[in-house]
């Protein structure tokens, strides 16, 4: 190889690495603050607590995110995107109603099994002090949510495997509520068996 070859695979390569870095360092800022939401709640960290966490100075992350806003909404953007993703996945892999809500409610439990909250849940409960950008975005989350639930429980129903006291709407929105709920009542403890435990009394009340 010569030497001007050589320069210039260098020089695409330098040239490559740049391009993706940008993209990288904005993933990596929403890893650190999307695990610090869900342990400490949207307003219990700073963007001095990202770029501590990630090296990089405060200008870096105002690069990528130009407020603590713009960030929130990247935030659920992805969560909302990642959800979507794996909820076709449990349509596509789980034979019938119940064992698709058996694995969405596995969607919770792994995240609480991981010492975490819902990043959406725990926007939730400060959505008064919320912009409302990000509180739109958030209920579009839970609409997601309740829509999905809903076409499986109604799927159920019609094949006779779960019985429902309440239309499916209000059944998918109690659902959501529990698993929340739960998930923050067993927060203290962090006892997983006590979350499997209200997973498995949702499930055994749709049975029919």
């Amino acid at each position: 190889m010569s030497v001007e070859s050589w320069a210039l695979r260098r020089t695409l390569t330098y040239v490559q690495v740049s391009v993706k870095a940008p993209e990288a360092t904005a993933d990596r800022i929403l890893d650190v603050a999307e695990r610090l939401v869900q342990t400490r709640g949207f307003h219990g960290f700073s963007y001095g607590d990202v770029a501590s966490e990630l090296g990089i100075t405060r200008a870096a992350l105002h690069y990528h995110y130009r407020g603590k806003d713009e960030l929130g909404a990247a935030l659920i953007e992805r969560y909302h995107s990642r959800f979507r993703a794996r909820l076709d996945e449990i349509a596509s892999e789980s034979a019938s109603a119940l064992e698709r809500l058996r694995d969405y409610a596995g969607i919770y439990r792994s995240v609480f099994a991981d010492g975490r909250m819902c990043l959406c849940g725990m926007l939730a409960a400060e959505f008064d002090t919320l912009d409302e950008p990000l509180g739109r975005a958030l209920l579009s989350f839970f609409d997601t949510n309740y829509g999905w639930l809903a076409s499986v429980l109604d799927e159920g129903r019609e094949a006779g495997d779960l019985q429902l006291t309440a239309d499916s709407r209000a059944t998918a929105e109690l659902m959501v509520s529990t698993l929340e709920g739960a998930m923050l009542l067993n927060r203290p403890s962090s006892n997983l068996g006590r979350f499997d435990d209200v997973i498995a009394r949702l499930l055994d009340q749709l049975v029919a």
